[in-house]
């Protein structure tokens, strides 16, 4: 018999048969990608901060993509992007600790929200988000503990994906099993205590969603579906964050994510699924939720779920993918001027 619990593992964790000849190596001469962690593990699910003038990125480490010995979180840093350093190994006895997503608290501090999933054999018996806290050097981490959501909200198979600080709270959506897959905004101001803000009215099964917040206090969200017609959707509100406007965005996401460049100018990263098989691309949009693709990644396989940061100009994207073999971590350096360029491109197209 096929439980609600079965199909949510079956449906997040069951990758789909991707095409491993999808990638892309006739990269722009301006782009670079390299290679930044690859061992005799399964990296993948990455996140991507600059703290202090220094990279951190955070992936998971296991056997596979799920199931065999339990995950843990792996985090490295680099200075410059090219050589890259072990920072810290989170791990956690009887959790598989998956999708780590790295945030700095108001108080100056790197958060590493995880996801911590439990299972018998193949079966997932819950989920429960963990919490770690580097010290203020971000050389060290705290041990994994949980997060703890208010009794109004909270289940047995609670998934917080990622934590977004504005001024002194942080935001994040957690996403739930059960019939509907219910997802709700909350908010914390300590990184561990969780309240509702509010329900979300998104049907066909939602889950990993990403939220930022603009300067003029408008939130965005970018939420990915996994029923109906799987199409990724797109969320505005202004505060208290109690109503949404929601639009479909047209593609079907894996892992998103994005930030803001500029007032106006938003860069998404996710997985693209299309004939070629699935990969991960970027995507330059707006606050209107309409999004175009400018960049095709090398990747293939298992792959996506980027990390995105923005500095000196230059675009970081952090991604995982198996490709050239075993699930690696890679990093791309996009430059402020070929985004640009690419937009312009493609709305000189469209007047045409």
């Amino acid at each position: 018999m096929i439980t609600i619990r079965n199909l949510l593992l079956c449906i997040i964790f069951i990758f789909p048969a991707f095409n491993l000849t999808a990638q892309n190596n006739n990269l722009p001469e301006e782009v670079k990608v390299r290679k930044i962690w690859s061992n005799d593990k399964y990296n993948a699910f990455t996140s991507l901060i600059n703290f202090n003038g220094t990279f951190y990125c955070a992936f998971r480490e296991g056997e596979s993509h799920v199931y065999g010995k339990d995950g843990v979180t792996r985090i490295i840093s680099s200075k410059d992007g090219v050589n890259w350093d072990p920072v810290a190994v989170l791990e956690k006895d009887g959790y598989d600790l998956r999708d780590p997503k790295l945030s700095v608290t108001p108080d100056g501090r790197i958060m590493v929200i995880i996801g911590g999933s439990v299972y018998n054999g193949k079966e997932l018996k819950s989920q429960l988000t963990h919490v770690s806290f580097s010290d203020r050097s971000g050389n060290n981490f705290s041990v994994p503990e949980p997060v703890i959501i208010s009794n109004d909200i909270r289940t047995n198979f609670d998934w917080l994906w990622r934590v977004t600080w504005h001024k002194k709270t942080g935001y994040g959506v957690v996403y739930q099993a059960g019939d509907k897959w219910p997802i709700s905004l909350l908010k914390t101001v300590d990184g561990i205590h969780y309240d509702l803000v509010t329900r979300l009215d998104v049907n066909g099964k939602p889950n990993e969603t990403t939220v930022r917040v603009m300067p003029d206090e408008e939130m965005l969200m970018m939420v990915r579906r996994e029923g109906e017609d799987k199409e990724g959707m797109w969320g505005r509100s202004k505060p208290p964050y109690k109503n949404w406007e929601w639009k479909k965005l047209g593609m079907q996401l894996g892992g998103p994510d994005f930030i803001a460049l500029e007032d106006n100018l938003l860069i998404s990263g996710t997985r693209v699924y299309d004939k070629k098989g699935a990969y991960t691309a970027l995507f330059a949009g707006d606050r209107s939720g309409i999004f175009n693709k400018i960049l095709d990644l090398p990747s293939g396989g298992d792959n996506s779920y980027p990390g995105l940061v923005y500095l000196n100009k230059t675009l970081y994207v952090s991604y995982y993918s198996s490709h050239e073999g075993k699930a690696s971590i890679y990093l791309a350096e996009v430059p402020l001027s070929y985004i640009k360029e690419k937009i312009k491109t493609s709305s000189d197209k469209q007047n045409k």
